[in-house]
């Protein structure tokens, strides 16, 4: 099995650097340019399922994917962005000048402190463990799938894939990115193919 990470393409929000979060913003029109691109792209990715969080910028981008390929578009609800309450809208320096302390314990203990009204991160992971066995129990973990979602919860949802993979922790990927990973359902285990590939952007 052979899984597909993208994000979603860029939104207006994405270049003023303000974070998302719950907030569902469009995709902006380099956004749509992108996701045309990286449909293009994934031709040489064959897929039987599309499994996207419902949030417009990702419900967009899946879209045009599962369009092209012809293939089945499963909207799943784990897949959201992080929630980050009161921060959404915020530049992470605003956040810093408005919310010192919170942001001060969040850095400390993001497991168990959360942003003002956002979620914790065991509260992330939980989710990344109920969208993988979603999509485990669909596939039977022997299809080609794609999953598109957000920047925060897709470097969550690989490092909860790639746990025992020592230095493989959380990063951001680029809009309209893809990262793949393989899956064998026999023993579990998943391999690095490729990480934040973009050049079909370029």
């Amino acid at each position: 099995m052979k899984i597909y990470l993208i994000r979603h393409g860029q939104t207006d929000w994405n270049i003023a650097g303000m974070i998302q979060g719950s907030h569902d913003i469009p995709l902006n029109e380099t956004g749509r340019i992108q996701a045309r691109k990286l449909a293009e792209a994934m031709d040489e990715r064959p897929i039987t399922k599309i499994f996207s969080s419902p949030l417009i910028r990702a419900a967009e981008t899946a879209q045009m994917i599962a369009k092209r390929q012809k293939v089945e578009l499963c909207s799943i609800k784990p897949l959201v962005e992080v929630e980050f309450g009161k921060w959404e809208g915020l530049t992470w320096a605003e956040i810093e000048n408005q919310f010192p302390e919170e942001l001060k314990r969040w850095t400390m203990n993001p497991q168990e402190v959360s942003p003002p009204g956002g979620e914790t991160l065991t509260s992330i992971r939980n989710r990344c463990v109920e969208a993988w066995k979603t999509i485990r129990e669909i596939t039977g973990g022997n299809e080609d799938v794609a999953i598109v979602s957000h920047g925060a919860t897709l470097g969550h949802f690989y490092s909860f894939l790639m746990s025992n993979k020592p230095g493989e922790d959380h990063k951001i990927v680029e809009n309209a990115s893809i990262t793949t990973i393989s899956y064998d359902p026999l023993t579990e285990e998943f391999h690095l193919l490729e990480r934040n590939e973009s050049s079909h952007l370029k």
